[in-house]
């Protein structure tokens, strides 16, 4: 499947709405302004999920793009986007687009400085170290900071997934202080084509509350009773829009290395859950992986258009409450919560709110739910 056919779209010919056109304006003159300057000057954009972050920064790499200038993202596969769109746009380089990691320790090793760093999902950014992946630092932000003159993100505070990753507006206000700071906020949602099913994961997963399903005319939002009819329904609306895909919460056991095949159980449903790409198309762009379960690891920063999403143990509804209850430890990503000082159960029922909110705000014109826990599907049933 090309680019083209696909939603997620990064190129400089994107559309871009009258705000989006300003604010990419706004950057590219900052950057203009400090890209001379000793200590490194930032621009912080700020957005929910699906509020077009991803292009905006996108758009100004493209327009101010020379050499010294790089777009960093700390995630496999929408790295691989940027490189496919880097392909397609004249005067960008895929080299020009990499992960953190790399070009910290590049950098460092040479003394050089950049012109100017853009980072995608900042909220991706090491913490702390992480020897094992090749960070010996404790910042990745910080690191940045000293590596060019200006330095651009993106940041989502709820798409936070891991603790050593783990980032708030504290840490992100005490890693910034004492540099010349701007930043600017989207808050429409482009993703989704109904505010009202926005609304309601918001509702999900900031108040843990659940309201009843909203029934927009231009957004197919179901729940289902069995994942296996989930399944059958996600397969009829890619036959009909395309990029319709199976994704689920980390629930369910996996091991990121070996041959072996790790499943998700939903119901009657039994499929595979996806495995490292090694391809360099993003995972939801290959036919053979509608028949797979994706996770926030192949599906992060990425659109679909139809989303079927299985909420995991970890996540069930207290009728006494009438609320969302979180069980950590029926969460299976045990890589997420690495033990981090001063972080604890708070923490990581609130990633794993972060992950049902990635998975739920990936379609754009439909969403499908099944709950593994019968508590929490009987409701979401009797809300529908």
């Amino acid at each position: 499947m090309p680019l083209s056919d696909t939603t997620f779209l990064l190129s400089e010919q994107a559309q871009l709405t009258p705000t989006q056109q300003a604010l990419t304006k706004c950057i590219a003159t900052f950057i203009k302004a400090h890209q001379a300057d000793d200590q490194a000057a930032v621009f912080v954009l700020h957005g929910d999920a699906g509020s077009g972050k991803s292009v905006v920064l996108n758009a100004v790499f493209t327009a101010v793009r020379e050499p010294g200038m790089h777009l960093l993202v700390n995630h496999n596969e929408m790295l691989k986007v940027y490189k496919e769109v880097a392909g397609m746009t004249p005067g960008v380089l895929k080299k020009d687009y990499e992960k953190p990691t790399p070009f910290i320790n590049r950098m460092q090793k040479s003394g050089e400085k950049a012109k100017a760093v853009f980072v995608d999902e900042a909220h991706l950014l090491l913490s702390q170290s992480d020897p094992f992946n090749a960070y010996h630092g404790h910042n990745q932000l910080a690191d940045l900071l000293q590596l060019a003159h200006v330095v651009v993100i993106v940041e989502d505070f709820d798409q936070v997934v891991k603790l050593k990753s783990h980032w708030d507006r504290q840490l992100l206000d005490q890693t910034l202080a004492g540099h010349v700071v701007e930043s600017a906020e989207l808050s429409q949602q482009f993703r989704m084509q109904a505010a009202s099913v926005s609304n309601w994961i918001n509702a999900f997963v900031q108040k843990r509350e659940l309201l009843p399903l909203p029934k927009p005319h231009d957004f197919n939002f179901k729940v289902f009773a069995d994942g296996q009819p989930l399944y059958d329904w996600i397969q009829a609306q890619d036959a009909q829009k395309s990029l319709a895909r199976m994704i689920a919460t980390t629930d369910f056991p996996f091991r990121v290395f070996g041959d072996k095949t790790w499943w998700v159980d939903a119901g009657s449903l039994h499929l595979p859950w996806d495995k490292i790409n090694f391809t360099d198309r993003p995972w939801a762009s290959r036919p053979e992986t509608l028949h797979e379960v994706g996770s926030i690891y192949t599906i992060q920063g990425f659109d679909l258009n139809v989303a079927g999403v299985i909420l995991g143990p970890s996540l069930d509804y207290d009728p006494e409450s009438d609320r969302i209850v979180i069980d950590t430890s029926k969460f299976e990503d045990q890589e997420a919560f690495r033990k981090r000082a001063g972080l604890g159960e708070a923490e990581k029922q609130a990633l794993i709110l972060h992950v049902a909110n990635i998975l739920m705000k990936r379609g754009r014109l439909g969403l499908g739910l099944y709950a593994v826990n019968k508590n929490l599907r009987e409701r979401l049933l009797a809300l529908q």
